[in-house]
């Protein structure tokens, strides 16, 4: 089976729930989304078969593997996911929710983005280990009372990152402001682009 990745590297992840832990990251290519505030070069990509998907992979110590996009889970399927398992991996996926996964994955990171779906399209999938929302002035209250959501599910606020540093400076202090405000926030601080990694 070949799929289309724009990207594998190993690196710390900078968000979320796994924030600081060393991880490769397997990116896929495309997004059926058009967010005017992503900040991920995702359009390009090269066929790769899962033989060298792995091969990749297994050339890095730690068991959290990050499938990321784009949009992950227009390629993502259970053959990937088995192979992935059977090489002792622990997989996390970050998605926009459009699109159902498939079984298997361990960690769910959903990135909603409220007002962007092309189409109609709606969050479908059933569940979210982590909502991670990128604070750009929506109302949050909404996100609360997602479907996704239960009990266990973190809440992580991000900056919208922007190339002007005055801009996102605004927006890192706007964010914190929001978390402190209401702490059943958690802040997505984007370590990476504090410590200029990859």
């Amino acid at each position: 089976m070949a799929y289309r990745i724009n990207e594998i590297f190993y690196s710390l992840q900078g968000e979320g729930y796994h924030a600081g832990s060393a991880a490769t990251f397997v990116r896929f290519s495309g997004c059926n989304l058009r967010c005017p505030f992503c900040d991920t070069r995702h359009e390009e990509g090269v066929m790769m078969e899962t033989e060298e998907i792995l091969a990749r992979v297994r050339c890095n110590p730690s068991p959290l593997v990050v499938i990321t996009g784009g949009e992950p889970s227009l390629h993502l399927d259970s053959a990937l996911v088995d192979a992935l398992h059977e090489a002792g991996k622990y997989i996390a996926v970050e998605t926009n929710g459009t699109r159902l996964l498939p079984e298997g994955v361990d960690w769910v990171t959903l990135s909603p983005k409220a007002g962007m779906a092309e189409g109609g399209e709606r969050i479908v999938i059933p569940r979210a280990d982590e909502i991670k929302v990128v604070n750009v002035g929506q109302p949050l209250a909404p996100y609360f009372d997602m479907a996704q959501r239960d009990e266990a599910t973190r809440m992580y606020l991000q900056p919208c990152y922007v190339d002007d540093a005055a801009t996102y400076r605004s927006h890192v202090a706007d964010t914190v402001e929001k978390v402190k405000r209401d702490p059943r926030w958690i802040l997505s601080a984007q370590l990476h682009r504090y410590l200029h990694i990859d």
